[in-house]
């Protein structure tokens, strides 16, 4: 059993893709080729924003909002102690600080209740992180920043295709930034990912920054970095998106039915209301973690932890003077947490085996 089976879906859309890296092959136009202007019109309109700007990695794009937004020495930035590192390394490599905010712990995501208390004078903005496929609670979130004058991006790497109140994630803040890695739920073959916005100038400044800062040819107005999208990747992600409806639409009908099956056995996800999730992971809780990772992999079932060390004990943050109890819900949750295989190809059957050994071990 794969944890999440791309070759599955490769098998399902291979001629579309390989079509489409063909036509690639024949034009040469590798970098900011016709399909990245293709991939980032449709994209935009999916998510129902004004501008997508295509990039290099999900990485990336959140330095390169933090750079549009003239974020740097001095600043700081609330997110998330709970999720990848490179939400919080971005605003390091801006040369701003971290500042963490605990957990809702019923969604893992940013709690807006204890933001309000981390503003200082030196905030800048809020970065959110829409974490395992579901959106964060922006309107709690853009009332704060409204009231205090700060900018919000949304880290939604993993949440690309859910829902909030209506709204596509990457359309619900100043700035949204998304990651097509390839266990993404819209995932390239590679590096890559967008920024989303309404803002015209932030757009331009972001077009500007991808490309070393470059407005026109051999002319830099700002120092920038080399964060450009492969036309390659834009591609793939064109032939994917023609059946993301379908396979967002899968993955919820997927994440349901865990939650029935393992209802009354584990913590399962817990959807906000007004959201859904595109399930990036199906993300349970465990108190034997080990014990049970190990029982699903003598049975053929892999597994994955999103994330056991939260950034403030990270070694890369020692600086900030972070300690065990600093954030007890995402220390808790880092202990806990378990991801179970999940991608819009699983079966039911293969659902029903990791339900059974998984219920079998508890």
């Amino acid at each position: 059993m794969e944890f999440i089976d791309l070759k599955a879906q490769y098998r399902h859309i291979q001629p579309a893709v390989d079509a489409r890296i063909r036509a690639v092959l024949e034009h040469g136009q590798y970098i900011l080729g016709p399909e990245v202007r293709e991939l980032e019109e449709r994209l935009a309109a999916y998510a129902g924003v004004k501008h997508c700007i295509g990039a290099s990695s999900g990485t990336d794009t959140l330095l390169i909002a933090l750079l549009a937004l003239d974020i740097g020495p001095g600043d700081e930035v609330i997110t998330s102690p709970f999720t990848f590192i490179a939400t919080a390394e971005m605003i390091a490599l801006a040369g701003a600080k971290p500042v963490f905010v605990d957990i809702d712990p019923r969604t893992y995501n940013l709690d807006p209740n204890r933001v309000e208390a981390a503003i200082t004078p030196k905030t800048r903005a809020i970065m959110p992180v829409s974490l395992y496929g579901q959106c964060a609670d922006f309107d709690a979130i853009n009332a704060i920043a409204a009231r205090h004058g700060l900018a919000v991006i949304e880290d939604g790497a993993q949440s690309f295709g859910a829902t909030y109140k209506g709204c596509k994630s990457c359309a619900l803040s100043t700035i949204g930034s998304t990651s097509f890695f390839p266990s993404k739920p819209l995932g390239g073959y590679g590096d890559g990912g967008a920024l989303f916005t309404d803002d015209d100038h932030l757009a331009q400044r972001m077009r500007e920054l991808r490309v070393h800062g470059q407005d026109r040819r051999y002319h830099h107005p700002r120092i920038g970095l080399n964060g450009r999208l492969d036309t390659l990747q834009a591609a793939v992600l064109l032939a994917k998106l023609d059946v993301f409806d379908d396979e967002v639409a899968a993955r919820e009908r997927l994440g349901a039915r865990y939650s029935e099956l393992l209802q009354g056995h584990v913590r399962t996800p817990v959807l906000a209301e007004g959201c859904s999730s595109v399930y990036a992971q199906y993300t349970i809780e465990v108190e034997n973690r080990e014990a049970v990772q190990t029982r699903l992999k003598e049975a053929g079932i892999p597994t994955a932890v999103h994330y056991p060390v939260p950034l403030h004990l990270q070694p890369a943050f020692a600086g900030l003077g972070g300690k065990t109890d600093d954030f007890p819900l995402a220390e808790r949750a880092a202990a806990r947490v378990l991801s179970l295989p999940m991608h819009p190809y699983l079966t039911e059957m293969e659902q029903r085996q990791v339900v059974e050994v998984l219920t079998a071990t508890i």
